[in-house]
């Protein structure tokens, strides 16, 4: 009974050990996420948001690479500003 158990501990001990590296690699640090938040639209802050990406990249910042973005645009209506900035979504 005693060989029994230490077999079937060998193989628990073995099959942890293929499983557990391919978890670990399967956990991938959360990407840090920038809040854009505008009183205009995308369309008329397109040369803005070049230049923002422009900036990112030379710190080594890509989006979707090492960090997301999330937009937020008011279109010009100011009230809907504390809003934006508050929301998730």
């Amino acid at each position: 009974m005693l060989g029994m158990r230490r077999r079937d501990f060998g193989s628990l001990v073995c099959g942890a050990a293929i499983v557990l590296p391919r978890s670990l690699r399967a956990q991938q640090p959360a990407r840090p996420e920038i809040g854009f938040l505008s009183s205009r639209s995308a369309t008329v802050d397109g040369t803005l948001l070049t230049a923002f990406h422009k900036g990112l990249a030379g710190l080594g910042f890509v989006e979707g690479r090492d960090v997301t973005i999330a937009y937020r645009w008011a279109e010009g209506r100011y009230d809907q500003l504390p809003a934006l900035a508050n929301s998730s979504a």
